[in-house]
């Protein structure tokens, strides 16, 4: 056998196992396509950390706004909170002008969290205590801190600053929560955690 003949029955090997190779991929890429499109998809819990169904909590600024159930809200300001390489924000709200302030936390501690809160300016208490009882609920002290803030929006802050902070939870997890901004008053708001998908957020942009 000549030189000639056997490069050429080499070369014609080498296609026929490339061509095998081809063959096979594209038939397993197909089969794997085949069985991600007939599986059904499972059950899943909507109010589940990961199931944004409402909308990314994260993303929320003034002029969006809130529905939770048949409530819905306008978010009027925000404030976004750093403290040590820690950040987190803080939404406000009001159904009218008249209304009691309510505001969201949103915050990654690691997973995220979300947390709605009403003022509560009748209380006139300041966080001098381990444990505080408003209403026949005891809360405990949490953490406390200072923090730097900047203002989005309407929230009668001046647009940088910072905020003094001290935080108590009750036993069955009901949340209190004092906030001095700029050396002022201590404002008080008593609160409590909700599950991400429990409310919708629409865009205002």
């Amino acid at each position: 056998m000549s030189s000639n003949i056997l490069i050429t029955v080499l070369v014609f090997i080498v296609v026929i196992i490339i061509t095998v190779i081809i063959v096979r991929r594209r038939a397993a890429s197909r089969r794997k396509f085949d069985e991600n499109a007939a599986a059904p998809r499972r059950p899943q819990d909507p109010f589940a950390p990961e199931q944004n169904t409402g909308g990314d909590p994260e993303t929320i600024k003034a002029g969006d706004l809130l529905e939770f159930g048949n409530e819905k809200f306008f978010v009027r300001g925000t404030l976004r909170i750093s403290e040590g390489g820690y950040d987190w924000a803080e939404h406000f709200f009001q159904a009218d002008q008249s209304a009691t302030r309510l505001w969201l936390t949103v915050e990654k501690d690691p997973d995220l969290q979300v947390s709605r809160w009403s003022d509560r300016p009748e209380l006139d208490i300041e966080p001098k205590a381990k444990t505080i009882t408003i209403e026949g609920t005891e809360y405990k002290l949490v953490e406390h801190g200072t923090a730097s803030y900047r203002s989005e929006g309407t929230t009668g802050l001046n647009e940088k600053g910072g905020v003094d902070y001290v935080d108590y939870e009750s036993d069955d997890h009901k949340l209190l929560a004092f906030e001095r901004f700029d050396h002022g008053r201590w404002e008080v708001s008593t609160g409590e955690s909700i599950p991400v998908g429990s409310f919708t957020i629409y865009s205002g942009s």
